[in-house]
């Protein structure tokens, strides 16, 4: 525990200006962030750190004294996580305050070897805390930006078009795992809502394989859809994928499936009560 005549707080108010213009030049020599956003940044950040300081000189940085500098802190990482900063950038903002904090600490405690040691091994852990602290909400932000990409691009990749009144068609590519099923089933459901259709072209030409997992994932949209009170069209099944689904012994039970997209569009439109004429003969 650190001793409790630490100078810590004292030393930082003491030497502010010179603290804050050694540390921005380290900052804006290793960052892309304008340097009056660094400016306001490191002035916010002294300040907290000496009020912290002075309500408590422990290592702890959990308590409530410290909570203000960890609210920042955690504002920060987020921001930089989410502008693509690498996490040793964002460490770099805590990390380099050591370099002009131990040099005023060193100057203070010239004739004082015990209490240079001392007030070092406190700020060191305290920094080291604070950096561990930065290092942990950039990876909580990062994650969670990633898994929103994620989400969007799985999104992107099952867009649901209407093809005619009453008619959706969703077309799939790629394989088709729990994760994209359910995105599938969403999106399917809430256009079947908006648009109040009545019918839905499942269009599985672009899925390389349809294993028992693939067919029972389809089975379950089409059940979905139909509670819905939209029934659902296969199209797409190629003779090697009606060979598989034999092979596994599929029940597609009555569901009804065509070769082709233009096939199954043409069903749908029967179904509607539609119909297509062509108006120049065919050549």
């Amino acid at each position: 525990m650190p001793d409790h005549k630490s100078k810590l707080a004292t030393i930082i108010r003491q030497h502010e200006a010179h603290l804050l213009s050694e540390w921005t030049n380290e900052l804006s020599r290793s960052g892309n962030i304008e340097k009056a956003e660094l400016e306001e940044q490191a002035r916010t950040f002294v300040k907290l750190l000496a009020d912290a300081l002075q309500r408590d000189a422990g290592e702890d940085i959990s308590g409530p004294a410290w909570s203000p500098i960890r609210d920042m802190l955690e504002r920060i990482s987020a921001s930089r996580a989410r502008q693509g900063f690498s996490p040793a950038e964002t460490a770099t903002f805590i990390l380099s305050f050591k370099r002009p904090f131990f040099a005023r600490l060193r100057d203070e405690y010239k004739q004082d070897a015990d209490g240079l040691a001392r007030e070092l091994w406190t700020a060191t852990l305290l920094l080291d805390k604070l950096g561990l602290l930065t290092a942990e909400a950039f990876m909580k932000t990062r994650e969670e930006v990633i898994a929103r990409q994620q989400r969007e691009l799985l999104e992107l990749s099952t867009p649901v078009v209407s093809l005619w009144e009453g008619v959706l068609a969703l077309p799939l590519i790629g394989t088709l795992d729990s994760e994209r099923t359910q995105v599938v089933m969403e999106s399917l459901l809430e256009r079947i809502v908006e648009t109040g259709a009545s019918l839905a072209i499942i269009d599985i030409t672009g899925v390389p394989t349809v294993d028992t997992l693939v067919a029972q994932h389809l089975l379950k949209t089409i059940s979905a859809a139909r509670l819905m009170g939209a029934d659902c069209i296969i199209s797409g099944i190629r003779p090697q994928i009606a060979q598989t689904i034999v092979h596994l012994g599929v029940d597609l039970g009555n569901v009804v499936t065509k070769a082709t997209l233009a096939d199954a569009f043409q069903l749908a439109l029967a179904k509607s009560g539609a119909t297509i004429a062509r108006t120049v003969p065919r050549a």
